[in-house]
């Protein structure tokens, strides 16, 4: 009698489908097309709690696998949020008078920033245009000669009255271009050197002292001349000031008054007014050509550039909050730089070659970049860190830094930071920088995690039809089909290796709704149809398999031995996945145990190769706690149990064949043979349950192909966990090979259940004496266990010896 019928899996467990009929539109033509995301409620919620808190550090890290929506979703949510806030100032550098190497920053309304760099402009040019004009007419020239004229007036008038009185005292003045020379007169001549010598030394002393006091006296008048032409300049200077604020005085009222709310920019003002007053002859007229042919680069010209304005960010268009996505996150495109540009065979810069970076444009606002590229941009990841902790915007070259001789540079003033920073990155980067980077904990303090799956209800499936229609609308392909909408959504619980969930990796999702619209344009249809997704699916499995197909043509030839027929000792077909990339898939392997007389215990071939994982060789070490547990309650064990998989050339990791292994196992302590058309997967406890694994989908399908492969007979199938049933999204050919009796899926809770599947005997159960039924399996393996223990005692004990 068959006990094992309850383990076979019905026909509707095998496949979460849904029926065409639950849809109630005739295309994707009637759905309207999704907004917004679907089935990342908490990563929302993560991402609205972020931005709504204002306190430092609650920076946000998307954290979530490839696919999954993630940066569109992020992208529309800030963008949704950024056009409800109000848009920033703006922010501009202009010339430090004080000190030029460090250029002042201003902020502005926003627009406001471009209006006053033309404000400056006006000004500027309306000053070169009107201060010469000014200087130019007739008055000025009148009121200058004016000054100049009294000027020289008053020094003729001072000189010829020095003049008169020096010849009192017997000299003569000559004004020369050395200075002024007094000459000795005697009877109104000058007197020769010859005669002067003649003198007696009275005579001369008399005639040295006058000199000294008429020299005195002009010294005097020389000291009082100097006064009045450095007066007379003071005049002269006055009065071009005068006529300078006269031509422009309406341009800087009416600029002064327009930023008088401003009090920094007032204040710049009135430097620039100055500056204009202190540099007039700039703007007096042009500058004079080279008169040597060649030497014109040498010539410098007045330079107004510091007058101007560099509007570093510029909101004037801004229609909320500024959004910048930074898909090249290194350092200058970040945080700005400072150029130079070539002068007379020197690098110059100055406060306009300041360029902003997208921090700057996203000051305010909202900046999102990618965690890879931001950790892989030498020094951007320090950087940000840094402005962040300080809060305020830097704008410097890398390079000064490491530079061996220290060049002149400017230093902008700083400018403060208001800004929220996105990162979106992978889950594992995610922890690396929480384990390994303190500051990450304190400025990103909220996470946004996005999952891989949702919720299989009809909401869901209903947002799967829009989110189709709306695929269908940007991208412009073939309307679906309830039938392909239906295919989709199933489509998205094989994703998900669960029926009771839909995946959100909708970058997959989406490319296989683009690749069946191909198929139904290649095959004439209107619509897309179930097969045009079915055909989509497996074409996409074509263009990835042949790894896959090389293996199950090994086997197919018996290159790689796998059994599908028969039943042998200490033998069952394992099943793993292999995954190369951008598709998965299952493989069966031949798992072996030999039993023999020893103390060793169960010996994990390829745990002492090295070439088994540490899950892989912890799901082995769980087989000795279930044999001591089931069969050393009184005795010790004593066997060496060879186990390995046959063929296995490289490493193997996961649990997932440990039931595998432990049939083998007790296979081989029984000596009953295994069933070879049955592959087995599932781990399993020290208890003896048979827990859940992964790929069981993948798995299932390997299997059967190799089947297929060397003929279905009708017997064959593969035993999965009891606990993986919901997991199950088979292909509708396995399914129909179900259906028909050429294939069968089993599900068993316990070691029990599968022994007895696979050998067709009773495994039995510990009777009150904690002995086992007669003829069953753990009977068998009890048997054989104590007499590997009976012939370890008598070896030892020398008693095998003596028999001998």
């Amino acid at each position: 009698m068959d006990n094992t019928q309850h383990l076979k899996i019905p026909i509707e467990n095998l496949k979460g489908t849904v029926e065409p009929t639950f849809f109630k539109f005739k295309s994707t033509a009637d759905v309207e097309p999704l907004i917004g995301t679907i089935g990342q409620q908490r990563a929302v919620g993560a991402l609205e709690f972020g931005t709504g808190v204002q306190t430092q550090g609650y920076n946000i890290y998307a954290a979530g696998p490839v696919g999954t929506g993630k940066e569109t979703t992020v992208k529309s949510f800030i963008q949704e949020t950024a056009g409800k806030q109000a848009p920033p100032n703006d922010w501009a550098y202009v010339y430090n008078f004080k000190d030029k190497d460090e250029p002042l920053v201003i902020t502005l309304p926003p627009g406001k920033a471009i209006e006053f760099a033309k404000d400056m402009t006006e000004l500027i040019e309306g000053a070169k245009n009107e201060i010469p004009r000014a200087f130019e007419s007739e008055e000025y020239d009148q009121r200058r000669t004016q000054i100049l004229n009294k000027f020289q007036e008053d020094r003729d008038k001072a000189l010829t009255e020095m003049q008169k009185k020096a010849a009192e005292e017997g000299f003569a003045v000559e004004i020369t271009t050395a200075g002024i020379v007094t000459i000795p007169l005697v009877k109104g001549k000058p007197i020769k050197r010859d005669v002067f010598a003649k003198l007696n030394e009275k005579q001369r002393k008399q005639m040295q002292d006058k000199e000294e006091k008429v020299q005195e006296k002009i010294n005097e008048l020389l000291r009082r001349l100097r006064q009045e032409e450095k007066d007379a300049k003071g005049e002269v200077k006055e009065l071009d000031k005068e006529i300078a604020l006269f031509a422009i005085g309406h341009f800087l009222e009416e600029i002064h008054a327009k930023y008088s709310q401003f009090p920094k920019i007032s204040e710049y003002l009135q430097a620039v007014e100055k500056d204009i007053i202190a540099h007039l002859k700039d703007f007096k007229g042009k500058a004079k050509e080279a008169a040597i042919p060649g030497l014109e680069l040498m010539t410098r010209r007045p330079s107004f550039e510091r007058y101007q304005v560099n509007v570093l960010v510029n909101n004037s268009d801004g229609k909320g909050a500024p959004v910048i996505f930074e898909e090249n996150p290194n350092y200058y495109n970040l945080f700005g730089k400072i150029e130079y540009q070539p002068e007379l065979g020197a690098a110059v810069t100055n406060f306009s070659m300041i360029k902003s970076g997208a921090i700057h444009r996203a000051n305010g606002g909202y900046l999102i970049v990618r965690a890879y590229d931001l950790l892989t941009n030498i020094f951007s990841w320090q950087a940000l860190k840094r402005t962040l902790q300080q809060q305020e915007i830097k704008v410097e070259n890398m390079a000064e830094q490491f530079r061996a001789i220290p060049v002149t540079t400017i230093r902008p003033e700083a400018i403060p930071l208001n800004v929220k920073i996105v990162i979106l990155g992978s889950p594992y980067i995610y922890m690396l920088l929480w384990y390994l980077d303190e500051d990450f904990r304190k400025l990103f303090k909220v996470k946004a995690d996005f999952n891989t799956d949702m919720e299989r209800n009809d909401e869901q499936i209903e947002k799967y039809a829009q989110f189709i229609s709306s695929q269908v609308q940007n991208k412009k392909l073939k309307h679906f089909a309830p039938s392909a909408v239906a295919k989709i959504v199933e489509f998205g619980s094989w994703l998900a290796a669960d029926q009771q969930k839909l995946s959100t990796r909708f970058q997959e999702i989406g490319d296989a709704v683009s690749e069946a619209s191909y198929w139904a344009s290649q095959n004439g249809n209107e619509y897309v149809t179930a097969s045009d997704v079915q055909n989509a699916v497996e074409h996409k499995v074509f263009r990835s398999n042949m790894i896959e197909e090389k293996i199950q043509d090994a086997i197919k030839r018996n290159t790689y031995f796998i059994d599908t027929t028969g039943a042998k000792v200490g033998q069952a077909n394992g099943l793993s996945v292999m995954s190369i990339g951008d598709y998965m898939f299952g493989k069966p392997s031949r798992v072996t145990a030999t039993v023999g007389m020893g103390r060793k215990g169960v010996i994990n071939i390829e745990r002492e190769v090295k070439l088994g994982g540490p899950i892989y060789n912890k799901g082995v070490m769980i087989l000795s706690g279930y044999l001591e547990g089931k069969y050393g309650g009184e005795r010790p064990l004593t066997l060496n149990c060879s186990l390995t998989f046959e063929q296995e050339y490289g490493g193997i990791e996961g649990d997932s064949a440990s039931s595998t292994e432990l049939y083998t196992i007790l296979s081989s302590l029984a000596n009953v043979p295994l069933r070879q058309d049955i592959a087995i997967t599932g781990s399993v406890n020290q208890m003896g349950e048979v827990q859940p694994i992964g790929g069981v989908n993948a798995k299932i399908e390997g299997f059967f192909r190799t089947c297929k492969e060397k003929g279905l007979t009708g017997s064959q199938g593969v035993m999965i966990p009891e606990s993986n049933i919901k997991n199950l999204m088979l292909k509708d050919e396995i399914i129909k090979a179900v259906k028909e009796g050429k294939f069968h899926i089993w599900a068993a809770k316990t070691i029990d259940e599968g022994i007895e599947l696979l050998t067709g005997k009773q495994a039995g159960g510990k009777q009150a004496d904690g002995t086992y039924p007669v003829g069953t399996i753990h009977h068998l393996v009890d048997k054989k266990l104590a007499r590997l223990a009976e012939g370890i005692r008598k070896f030892t004990t020398g008693e095998a010896a003596q028999a001998a």
